[in-house]
């Protein structure tokens, strides 16, 4: 894969604990410097507790220090590449609001959103006076 993006969210797919739904899931930010942050989902068997991969990034790019993100990628194992849940969405709204999305499955299948393009209408610190 051209694209170092793409990789590391495939390579982070290999890495992703989903024993119960055996949905991997990979997911790469970029941060505004080019360094690229990898997540994967991890499931538990009390449901609630497991987390998505963009989440999973979104937290490991704040505990590395990065709270803004200008690319993000997903990539799983499925015919047409899946977009982020609702909650991956807002959190991604709130440290990426003008990021491109990159969809991609192991096909080599990619396509291409924004951020603002997935979440119209987003909730964010505006509604609370921030």
């Amino acid at each position: 894969m051209s694209d170092p993006l793409i990789a590391a969210a495939t390579n982070a797919r290999e890495r992703a604990f989903a024993p119960y739904s055996k949905f991997q899931v990979g997911a790469a930010l970029e941060a505004l410097d080019g360094t690229i942050v990898p997540g994967c989902n991890v499931e538990s068997a009390s449901y609630g507790l497991t987390i998505c991969a963009e989440r999973n990034a979104i937290f490991r790019g704040v505990t590395d220090g990065y709270h803004c993100f200008k690319r993000v990628c997903v990539v799983t194992d499925t015919d047409k590449p899946t977009p982020p849940c609702g909650a991956c969405r807002q959190l991604l709204w709130e440290f990426a609001p003008d990021a491109e999305v990159l969809l991609a499955n192991l096909k080599g299948d990619v396509i291409r959103y924004t951020v603002r393009e997935l979440i119209p209408g987003a909730f964010d610190g505006k509604q609370l006076g921030g």
